[in-house]
C-alpha cells in the first residue's frame, strides 16, 4: 500500500496482521497492524522487497513485482525474481538541479540494467544463503530461527 507519507508492506500469511510501515520522509521502518493502513492508500501486489538504495534524488525501495517458480529442495519452494519496481520515497524531484536529475536518470538506468540480469532467486520458507551442509552442522538454536534472524 502507497500513500504519500508511506509504504506498508502487508504480509500474506494466513491469521496475521502484521503490516510493515516505512515512512517516506524519515525512511523508519516500523510494525503496525492492518488496520493503520488508510483506505486511501494506492494498493498493489508485490512478492517482496528487495532492498533500499539511496541515489542523487534520496532513497528507493526496490520490490519484486513478478516471480517464476524454478523448483523445490525438501518441499520448499524457490522462486526467481523476474520482475522489479523501483519506487521513490521522495514526491517531487523538485529539489533537484538538472545535473542532478540528469545523473538520477543515469544511476536509474543502471539499477534497471542490473536487475534485469537473470539471478535472483528467493524462498520464503528455506534458508538458501547457507549451504545444505552447513545447515547440517548447525546447533538445533539456530535452525529454530526464523529466517529474519538468521
Amino acid at each position: 500500500h502507497i500513500t504519500p507519507e508511506k509504504f506498508y508492506v502487508e504480509a500474506c500469511d494466513e491469521g496475521t496482521d502484521d503490516v510493515l510501515a516505512i515512512d517516506r520522509v524519515s525512511t523508519e521502518v516500523t510494525l503496525t497492524v492492518k488496520k493503520d493502513v488508510p483506505p486511501s492508500a494506492v494498493t498493489r501486489p508485490i512478492f517482496g522487497i528487495l532492498g533500499t538504495i539511496r541515489l542523487v534524488a534520496g532513497t528507493y525501495l526496490i520490490v519484486i513485482t513478478k516471480k517464476k517458480k524454478v523448483g523445490e529442495i525438501f518441499n520448499h519452494a524457490i522462486w526467481k525474481a523476474t520482475d522489479f519496481d523501483i519506487l521513490s520515497y521522495k514526491k517531487t524531484m523538485l529539489h533537484l538541479t538538472d545535473i542532478q536529475l540528469q545523473d538520477n536518470k543515469v544511476f536509474l538506468s543502471m539499477l534497471s540494467h542490473v536487475l534485469s540480469v537473470d539471478g535472483f532467486y528467493f524462498s520464503t520458507t528455506y534458508d538458501l544463503t547457507h549451504t545444505l551442509q552447513r545447515l547440517a552442522n548447525t546447533s538445533p538454536e539456530f535452525q529454530e530461527m526464523s529466517l529474519l534472524e538468521r
